[in-house]
This record gives C-alpha cells, structure tokens and sequence, in this order.
C-alpha cells in the first residue's frame, strides 16, 4: 500500500500543476494572458494549496486512514472535473461582455471562475500532508518521509507542467483536458479506496465518474465561444484560435479577442489599419526612392498573412520570409485567408531567434508581434534592433507596430528612444481610429523631406499601387514629433509588461471604456 501511496501522490502532482495551466488557458480564452491574468491565476491557486496544506495536516491528524485521504482525493477530483460545466455558461457571458467592454461584468466573471477553483485545489493540497502522516511509522524518519514526499509530488508536478500545453489542450481542448485528468485522478482515488477499505467502499462512489461521463457528453462539441459570425475556433500550444466573418471580412482573432491580427477580404486590400501602413516605411529613404528597390522582406508576427499580401500586391512577388510561432495560425491562414502566396516562406519559430539566425539582409523588416496586450518585450530591446540593423541591407528600413492610450504615449516614446541608439533617424505615425502608432527607422541619415519628395515622386508615376499611395498620405497627415525622452529598453531591463500594465489599468480607471463606447 505505501507503494501507492507515494503513485498517489505522484498523480496528484501531476494534476494539480495540470489543472492549475488548464486554468491559464480557460480564463485565457476569454480574459487573455495579461501578466495580469497569471498573477491572479497563480496567487490564488497558491492560496488554496495554502488553506490545502494546514487543512490536510489538521485532518490527518485527526484521521489517519487511507480511506479518508482517498475519500478526500476523489471528491478534489470530481471536482475539478465539473468546473468546465460550471464554468461555461460564465465563460460565455464574459465573452459577450468583452466584446461590448463592460468592465463590471467582465471583473465578476473572472472572479467567480477562479472560485470555481478554490474547492477542487484545497482538496488536492490536502494530499501531501496526509501522504506523510500515513507513510511515518517512526519519528525518527519523518525528513526522509516528508522529503520522499515532497519529491514524488514535485516530480509529478513538474510533468504536470507540460503535458496540457504540449500536448492534452492541442489535442483535445481545455474543457475534455480538465475532464481527462480529474477522471485520471478520480480513478487513482476509487483504487485507493478499494485496496485500502475494500470494494464496497469504492463502489459508493461510482456515481461520480458516472457523472463525469455525462459532462464529457454534455462539453463535447460544445464551442468555447459563440462571438457572431464565428465559422472556426481551435486551440493551439500557444492560443485560443477564433476566425469571424463579418460582411464579408474574415477576421483572425486571438484568446480573449481584443484586437484583430489579420484580415481578408475577397476583393479589398486596404483595411485602414496596421497593416498597410508598413507599407509606406522604405520611402523614408533619400530621393528619388521607386518600389522597384524593395527587393524582399521580413515579417516578425505573420499571423494569417495580411501585411504579406498587401506587400505582394504593392511591389510584386518579392521575396517574403515570415516568421509566425504559432504553426497553427499558419495553416489557418492558409485555410480561412488565402495565405498562399508562391513568394511567401512563412517560418514557424520566434521572431528574434529566427532573424538572427537568418541568413538574409532585407529591404524591410515588419514587427508586428503581439500577444494583446502587450508586444514581446526581447523583441524591444537595443540588443534584438541591433540584429535588426544587422539584417537590413544599407538602405533597409524597419517599421515597429505598437500600442498605445490616448494619453499614454510611454511605450511608443520607449521604442522610438531605443531603436534611435541603434539607428540614425527614427520616424512616428499614428495610425488614426486606432490605439496603434508605427515607429519607423532608417539605416541612412533621412529626413521626414525625403518622405515627402518620394511621395511627389510617386504621385507622378503612372504603375503605383492607389494602396501604397494611400498608406504614404496617412503617414504624412498623422506624423508625429520624434521623441527625445524615453526609457532605453535593453535585454537587462525591459518594463514593457509593467509600462503596458500600468497604461492599461489607468485607462480602466479613467472612463477609458466609456470613451469606446460613446
């Protein structure tokens, strides 16, 4: 019996740090992955082991049999096994209520879902305690008992840690994965009970994976949001996936759904937003500048590949690596977005590691990675721009999307001071109906007259693209003064997740939503 002891508490481990990333992804979903979000994830699930720990101890004291361990083990994982039924229909309205910004609703949802946690992860933190009153038979072994204990259970915990994410949630989802472990765990629970107190006693207990089989029926198929226009979702290692088609526009969305990644439209090209704008940035180069010059290009943050196909059609089939690390989002875009431009050579790695392990130099390099609501902070620092410089040919531009409040400019005025250590001009746009901003630098001395000369240029030439012409005059009427002072992010010190944290909580704060809403 002590043998499967100490399986039990290896599975409970296991599980525990399972269920605590399926959480991650549950509430990602909808709330998205905001360090924010993890925060409370992980403070909380921390607490509940906490009141777990003294409580388990406290009973085990009080009854050290293995029939009210593995009572308690199969109620913790019955638990946790309807917390994706429970959960659901809060989860929707949370969805319904990002989408239309209200905060209040938004703020309940999310603490009523981690509540939802509180029971399942008390009861499993009851475990380890119980395990080592049930394992010391002498006083004299309890650090070698506490310590085999502890150990097991961090063993399996650290198991725990990447099976959901590598594998259960791409497979199958985060509904059947929470429904797969607590079942799993559920099971080592009712043998427990069988070989400690007979079979008698684990039968009383049938009826919850019984119960379980029925929430299995009842989540299969079920989608995990219901957003209008909605015709596909899925799960990858690294996001909640969701295309939308509205009048006649699909659009990729990622995890709680702020902010569009890509666009396609059968016959339109020009979308008024981001992504053109990445367009205008070689003609920050000296006059006389014609497209024919951009000879090929990198994309940081290809998503479904809207940014490629605008460049496809602005200056022909030119060579096109773009770097995407999510390799579902590729096949999507290829799927939903018509992704499937000869030129293009769409590379499933990290931005950073792939540019500087790539062998090319670029015209133009295109940075627009971002995981809402922030932009990867190695992808904002003196060290990765200089491997951007390092990439481009000698008058090779970079173009940086960033996000911003409409009275908090900080991360916008970082980048721009950072990536001026490493280029001689640095340019910024505002993109306008947007809280986006285009930070632009040059590997030549320009000046913002070389912009405007190459536009006149241009407006002359009889085979230019209306939405290349279209991006440059957005670029003119929205440019805005380069800022002098900044933060220098470097791979050392990058605020980016404290500067983007403490810009969105004061928009929260300010009437920022009402502001949308109006």
């Amino acid at each position: 019996m002590k043998r499967y002891l100490y399986l039990t508490v290896f599975f409970t481990g296991m599980i525990t740090l399972a269920l605590e990333l399926s959480a991650s992804r549950l509430l990602g979903n909808v709330f998205g992955t905001s360090n924010l979000v993890w925060a409370s994830i992980i403070g909380l699930i921390l607490l509940y082991l906490t009141v777990g720990y003294f409580l388990g101890g406290w009973w085990a004291d009080r009854s050290p049999h293995y029939k009210t361990m593995y009572s308690i083990l199969a109620w913790g994982a019955f638990a946790a096994g309807i917390i994706p039924l429970i959960a659901s229909p809060v989860l929707l309205l949370a969805s319904d209520a990002f989408d239309g910004l209200q905060i209040g609703i938004l703020l309940g949802s999310f603490l009523a879902v981690l509540i939802l946690f509180s029971l399942p992860v008390i009861l499993l933190g009851t475990i380890s305690p119980f395990a080592i009153r049930l394992a010391m038979h002498d006083p004299t072994e309890a650090g070698r008992v506490s310590g085999s204990v502890y150990a097991t259970s961090t063993l399996g915990s650290f198991i725990g840690t990447f099976l959901p994410v590598l594998v259960t949630i791409p497979l199958i989802g985060t509904n059947l994965t929470f429904l797969g472990f607590s079942s799993l765990l559920l099971l080592v629970a009712l043998i427990g009970l069988w070989l400690s107190d007979g079979w008698r006693s684990a039968l009383k207990l049938i009826w919850m994976p019984l119960l379980l089989l029925a929430v299995f029926l009842l989540v299969r198929g079920r989608p995990i949001k219901a957003s209008e226009g909605q015709i596909y979702e899925t799960e990858s290692a690294y996001n909640y996936i969701q295309v939308l088609e509205v009048d006649g526009y699909r659009l990729l969305r990622l995890n709680e759904g702020q902010g569009i990644h890509s666009i396609w439209h059968p016959s339109q090209m020009n979308y008024y937003g981001p992504w053109e704008q990445f367009l205008a940035a070689p003609f920050f180069n000296r006059d006389p500048y014609n497209k024919e010059r951009v000879q090929n290009m990198a994309i940081v943050g290809l998503a479904a590949g809207t940014v490629a196909r605008q460049a496809t059609k602005v200056y022909g089939s030119i060579p096109i690596d773009g770097y995407e690390i999510d390799p579902r989002i590729i096949e999507i875009g290829r799927e939903y977005f018509d992704m499937n431009m000869p030129n293009l050579n769409a590379i499933p790695l990290d931005g950073r590691w792939g540019l500087e392990n790539s062998a090319g130099r670029y015209s133009l390099i295109v940075l627009d990675a971002y995981r809402p609501p922030y932009i990867p902070w190695h992808l904002t620092t003196i060290e990765f721009f200089q491997i951007v410089h390092d990439h481009l040919t000698e008058d090779g531009v970079v173009a940086v999307n960033v996000g911003r409040s409409p009275t908090d400019r900080r991360l916008v005025d970082s980048l721009a001071v950072t990536m001026g250590e490493v280029f001689p001009s640095v340019y910024v746009v505002d993109i306008p109906e947007t809280f986006n901003s285009m930070v632009y630098a040059t590997t030549q001395p320009t000046s913002v007259e070389n912009l405007y000369r190459n536009y006149l240029y241009l407006e002359a030439s009889e085979d230019v693209d209306p939405l290349l012409m279209d991006a440059l005059k957005r670029v003119i009427v929205y440019q805005q003064p380069t800022p002098e002072i900044g933060f220098v992010l470097t791979d050392d010190r990058a605020p980016v997740e404290w500067i983007t944290n403490n810009m969105v909580l004061n928009f929260l704060l300010y009437g920022g939503m009402e502001s949308i809403k109006q």
